[in-house]
C-alpha cells in the first residue's frame, strides 16, 4: 500500500478528523472519567456496591471513547497529483470511476467507486470535505 501510495505522485492535500468530531470526544473523555473518580470517591466513603458498579460503568464509556478516538485519528484522507488514499483504499484518478455526493441538512456524504468495484464514504468526519470532495471531481475532469 505505501508503494502504492508513493506512485501517486506529490502529495497536494491532507484531510484529517473534523474539530468538532474530537472536540466531542474529548469533552464525552473528560466527562466520564470524572464521574468515574466520584464514583469511585462516593464509593470508598458509602460502601455501597451500587456506586463502583456506576465508576466501572464510566471507566467503560471513558475507556470505548477514547478507543475511538484513536481509531478515528487513523482515518486520513490524502489527496495526490495521481490519486487519493482512506484507510485501506488507495485508487489512481484514472481508477475512479464516480464521485457521488450529496449534502443532506448540511452534512456531506460522497461515496467514491473504482471501476475494480471497490468503494469508499467520505463523511462529515473529515475535516473541510467538502473542498476534498471539490478538489477530487476536478482533478477527475481533468484527467477526462
Amino acid at each position: 500500500m505505501i508503494e502504492k501510495a508513493q506512485s501517486l505522485g506529490k502529495l497536494i492535500s491532507i484531510h484529517t478528523i473534523a474539530p468538532a468530531f474530537l472536540q466531542r470526544a474529548v469533552i464525552i473523555a473528560v466527562l466520564s472519567f470524572a464521574f468515574f473518580l466520584a464514583m469511585l470517591a462516593v464509593f470508598s466513603i458509602r460502601q455501597n456496591f451500587i456506586y463502583f458498579f456506576l465508576s466501572t460503568a464510566f471507566l467503560i464509556v471513558y475507556l470505548f471513547t477514547m478507543f475511538g478516538w484513536l481509531m478515528m485519528r487513523k482515518n486520513i484522507l490524502k489527496i495526490y497529483e495521481n490519486g487519493i488514499t482512506y484507510r485501506k483504499f488507495t485508487a489512481r484518478f484514472s481508477e475512479i470511476e464516480s464521485v457521488e455526493s450529496n449534502n443532506k441538512k448540511g452534512k456531506i456524504n460522497c461515496e467514491i467507486k473504482t471501476a475494480k468495484g471497490e468503494s469508499v464514504t467520505l463523511t462529515d468526519s473529515i475535516y473541510e470535505v467538502g473542498k476534498a470532495v471539490k478538489l477530487i471531481e476536478a482533478k477527475l475532469k481533468v484527467k477526462s
